[in-house]
């Protein structure tokens, strides 16, 4: 599995001291994710360096910079760790507290009129409270990135990735909620119990099959927004890829032959949307028998890992392997797309030597680009479920959104998702087609 590491070196300043020390990296086969200059000081730079290495890799590199007679290695950087030190989201007032008058309407004793008139008419709740605005993010820790089943409590650092994404990017609350529970009918009698507080459900790095249940019965039971976000969120990014994939390559997306390799969350509701938005043909593999026969009931068809990447013209994979498909697999012309996070089934730029037209993975094609808007559409045209037209509305605004050298855009602008949020919320108004 590759994790950040982060070298602090220095180097003396003056011309080719940083080379040599990018090519001992380089001679280590290692990429550079990024680099930054932190300080000059009295003629020596000191550098922050960010690889991605394997747990394997070989450390002796730091020993091989240390010799160079122009560089120093200083040691490691916490930077990740201290960017989650005290966590990444806090609750603020959304108006200044600043007299009296303000907190003895805002509290005691001016909120009991508030509460009386909701008490009377709940609907009023949306006005006066900031349900529309809070989304619960639930998970039980069951299937978190690609680390598996490592608890909820270990899981929270990503649920509070997401709410700080949805505070930054389209300034909604998100609340992250732990359970202990994986039981599929205690885990949703539990979120039936404080579903209340929140405007939207988002599920998150729920396991499959229980992912399933636990959706559908939510669905059925509450009357508001639920989305696991593992299946639907990671469809809707995968989509718009494919749309922009398949222009750029002037093929159509609905005549392609797909193959989905790994039908768990994210696999499956990549199927479920791809049928939905008109592919004729879906080619898939599991080692699950019932990931298959969901497969079949959505009119796809069984096919083995060789079949599909000998007869698909688009290959997906969501399996959480690490270099599961074999450079000499890639045929010419194929749309490649290896989402598993935080190591992909093949190399996005060894596909592309082997002849992909396209080939990308979970860095580039990640659900961030979808679930702020989608929730934040869905919020504001206060529905009570996501359908089909939403979806699929999102992935048209991401792929619009790409300028023509991208599959999708960039995930830090922030017109990205207002649009998506507009249009999530535009096809709100149509005719539903459920999921």
């Amino acid at each position: 599995m590759k994790i950040p590491e982060i070298l602090i070196v220095e180097t003396i300043h003056q011309p080719g001291s940083l080379a040599k020390v990018l090519q001992v990296i380089a001679d280590a086969g290692l990429t550079i994710e990024h680099l930054t200059a932190l300080r000059r000081d009295q003629g020596r730079t000191l550098w922050e360096i960010t690889l991605e290495m394997d747990e394997e890799a070989d450390r002796s590199l730091y020993d091989r910079i240390g010799q160079l007679p122009t560089a120093r290695f200083v040691g490691k950087s916490d930077r990740v760790f201290n960017r989650h030190r005290g966590g990444k989201i806090r609750t603020v007032a959304s108006i200044p507290i600043n007299t009296l008058q303000v907190l003895r309407d805002i509290y005691t004793p001016g909120v009991a009129r508030v509460c009386l008139a909701i008490k009377d008419d709940p609907r009023t709740a949306h006005d006066f409270t900031a349900i529309d605005n809070t989304v619960a993010i639930v998970t039980n820790g069951t299937a978190v990135l690609g680390l598996g089943n490592i608890g909820a409590l270990a899981g929270l650092p990503v649920m509070e990735g997401k709410a700080a994404l949805f505070a930054d990017l389209v300034g909604i609350s998100g609340v992250p909620i732990l359970l202990k529970d994986t039981a599929a009918d205690r885990v949703v009698e539990t979120i039936v119990a404080i579903e209340m507080s929140f405007g939207a459900i988002q599920l998150e790095d729920f396991a499959a099959p229980e992912c399933f249940e636990i959706e559908q019965k939510l669905q059925a039971r509450l009357q508001k927004p639920v989305l696991h976000d593992d299946q639907h969120g990671t469809a809707v990014v995968a989509l718009a890829a494919l749309i922009n994939a398949a222009r750029h390559a002037g093929r159509s997306l609905r005549d392609s032959v797909v193959g989905q390799i790994g039908l768990g969350a994210a696999g499956t509701g990549i199927v479920r949307l791809l049928r939905a938005y008109g592919v004729e043909r879906v080619l898939g593999v599991d080692r699950s028998a019932d990931a298959i026969a969901r497969l079949e009931a959505l009119g796809g068809e069984g096919a083995s890992l060789e079949s599909i990447m000998q007869r698909a013209d688009i290959v997906i994979a969501t399996t959480g392997v690490k270099g599961l498909i074999k450079p000499e697999w890639v045929r010419p012309g194929q749309v490649i797309l290896a989402l598993s996070n935080p190591d992909p089934e093949i190399e996005p730029f060894v596909a592309r030597e082997r002849g992909a037209a396209f080939a990308a993975d979970g860095k580039g094609i990640n659900n961030v680009l979808a679930f702020p808007g989608l929730f934040k559409g869905a919020l504001s045209a206060r529905v009570t479920r996501f359908t089909d037209q939403m979806l699929m509305a999102a992935a048209d605004a991401i792929a619009q959104s790409a300028r023509p050298d991208e599959l999708v855009p960039d995930p830090l602008d922030k017109s990205v998702h207002e649009r998506v949020a507009a249009a999530v919320r535009d096809a709100a108004a149509e005719p539903v087609l459920m999921f």
